[in-house]
């Protein structure tokens, strides 16, 4: 364990709240350096924290910073991350090493962020949306760390579901090969990020975070290693228009395979493109489920921490 404290640098008020076993929510950084430009992408992490505490737990932003893996990121860090914006290394299992030996920066992905938070000791996690299997992976074999991220690594996920730009099936189907739960709060459907409903189904429905919570402690006091997806919808009020998502979608990749766009920029540049063409209201509704997803991640690593 000492070696890893050499490289991990956990907050004074994570460390201490883990130490009591108090509830900690992990959150990613990729939303703030690739996610949004500056200042609203550093505005929004603030505010997601702030959610996070208004809801009884303590936030713990991640990222890695000159080389070392920060659990707990202060103002000033996130600042410095909103900055620079994507300067920042997206970093995901297979560049952590890198970044580390390297001193870089590194903004953590759904994966990443997972692995961090369990180096910590934290067992919940709010983001946006899960990646997953790509449009027309049978040919490119585009699949998402995220997913196998999810079969090995001990940390409950809360999202809007798999971003749409996404084969929100073949994801689904992904899951159910590697053991990974999908669990929809309130609703039997898979969310579809914009939208509150992609048409396909979840496995379990669970309706309040105390359900939710002792699924999660079941799962891991049974020694069943791996990752939970906790499906939440969209607020009604901010889901957007299904067609025009969906029409936006399909322009966009035909755009992105036309300038040879690939691999881990793919997200990135799909996002971009709807942003623009939705006219922000899609940045909108993004920020917006991303705080209805810390809410729902606090009030379920409460009643974690009573049971673990």
């Amino acid at each position: 364990m000492h070696l890893l404290e050499k490289h991990l640098v956990i907050s004074t008020e994570v460390s201490t709240a883990l130490a009591e076993g108090r509830p900690v929510v992990a959150l990613e950084s990729t939303i703030i350096s690739h996610g949004m430009p500056y200042p609203k992408n550093v505005q929004t992490a603030l505010n997601v924290e702030q959610v996070i505490r208004d809801n009884g737990a303590i936030p713990a932003t991640i990222a890695i910073l000159q080389g070392k893996l920060v659990v707990g990121l202060n103002h000033q860090q996130i600042e410095h991350l909103g900055k620079e914006g994507s300067n920042v290394i997206k970093t995901s299992r297979r560049d952590i090493p890198f970044i580390v030996a390297a001193k870089k920066d590194g903004a953590t992905t759904v994966a990443s962020t997972m692995i961090l938070a369990q180096m910590a000791g934290i067992k919940v996690f709010a983001t946006g949306g899960i990646g997953g299997v790509h449009r027309q992976a049978e040919t490119s074999m585009d699949i998402s760390a995220d997913l196998q991220e999810l079969a090995n690594t001990s940390v409950a996920v809360v999202c809007a579901g798999v971003k749409s730009i996404l084969d929100i099936g073949l994801t689904l189907e992904y899951l159910e090969t590697y053991g990974v739960p999908v669990i929809g709060h309130q609703t039997s459907k898979m969310p579809a990020f914009y939208t509150r409903e992609s048409g396909f189904s979840v496995d379990y429905q669970l309706d309040n975070p105390s359900e939710i919570a002792q699924s999660l402690a079941a799962k891991w006091q049974l020694g069943l290693k791996g990752g939970v997806v906790i499906a939440n919808p969209i607020p009604a009020e901010h889901s957007m228009d299904e067609k025009l998502i969906e029409d936006t979608i399909n322009s966009a990749l035909q755009d992105m395979q036309d300038a040879g766009v690939s691999g881990k920029d793919s997200t990135p540049f799909l996002l971009a493109r709807i942003a623009k063409v939705t006219a922000g209201k899609s940045l909108e509704a993004n920020i917006q489920l991303v705080y209805n997803n810390a809410a729902l991640g606090a009030q379920i690593a409460v009643q974690l921490a009573k049971l673990l």
